[in-house]
């Protein structure tokens, strides 16, 4: 006679191993444009400059930000190479733009940062060379150049979060803000706005809160009225259907005594 194994016992799937799957969570991109990045980085842009002139600047639906549609001279072929650029506020139909080494500081233009002096305002930062943009590109923000160090060949910027980072000097980015800030000084208002505004991005709206779920949806569910019940702390190593709330937290509470804007 076998060892008798009882059924194993679980919960329920919680929405956040649901959206870990992706299928209906995945991005809506059916009716996106082309992804916004610069042209890869050839001869021409590492050790001169190249011209490029702007035909259009069009919405990207799920998108605050406008994009640029920047028409290039191909250096090697007898052919046009058509960019998306995301738009720098200021920039117009029938504007040149120079992308390279030794283009002008001018709003639009890209130069890699080792080219820009300390204090100017950049967006569209590379992480890396040749990533084609990674850095401070929704609508409105900006990033600051704050400092070069020549020996190392790295550059120090501030983000739009107010976190410092170094890169490489020879990242490139845009000079200005990107265009279309204050898109969230208007208020929503309305859910109608809110379900048009998330149907181009994602499938996630609305939120049901864990408190407003029972037990068996949620680990913050149940109870006669709508709390935890435990510390929302937990682990790193917790358990996939347990694992929400304040993860990992290094410090939790309000922000107090000036902690929250401490210039490091």
């Amino acid at each position: 006679m076998g060892l008798f194994v009882p059924p194993l016992k679980m919960g329920r799937r919680i929405r956040g191993q649901r959206k870990g799957r992706g299928s209906i969570f995945k991005s809506h991109t059916a009716k996106r444009d082309n992804p916004a990045q610069y042209r890869s980085a050839d001869f021409a842009e590492r050790n001169g400059f190249v011209k490029g002139v702007v035909r259009d600047i069009i919405h990207d639906p799920g998108r605050g930000a406008p994009l640029a549609t920047v028409v290039f001279r191909d250096p090697y072929r007898y052919k046009l190479r058509k960019e998306t650029f995301l738009a720098a506020e200021g920039i117009h139909t029938g504007q040149f733009i120079y992308c390279g080494k030794k283009a002008n500081l001018t709003v639009g233009n890209v130069l890699p940062l080792a080219s820009m002096p300390e204090g100017t305002i950049v967006c569209n930062v590379e992480e890396k060379f040749g990533d084609r943009g990674a850095l401070a590109r929704s609508s409105g923000n900006f990033a600051t150049i704050i400092a070069h160090n020549s020996d190392t060949g790295r550059t120090r910027i501030k983000l739009p979060s107010g976190a410092k980072k170094v890169l490489p000097a020879t990242c490139r980015a845009t000079v200005g803000v990107v265009a279309g800030g204050g898109r969230i000084d208007k208020p929503i208002l309305k859910a109608g706005r809110a379900y048009w505004k998330f149907k181009s991005k994602r499938n996630s709206w609305p939120t049901v809160r864990g408190v407003a779920m029972n037990p068996v949806d949620h680990p913050h569910g149940g109870g006669n009225h709508q709390h935890i019940g435990h510390p929302a702390t937990v682990r790193r190593d917790t358990a996939h259907g347990a694992k929400v709330g304040l993860i990992a937290a290094r410090r939790t509470g309000r922000l107090r005594g000036g902690a929250g804007n401490k210039d490091e």
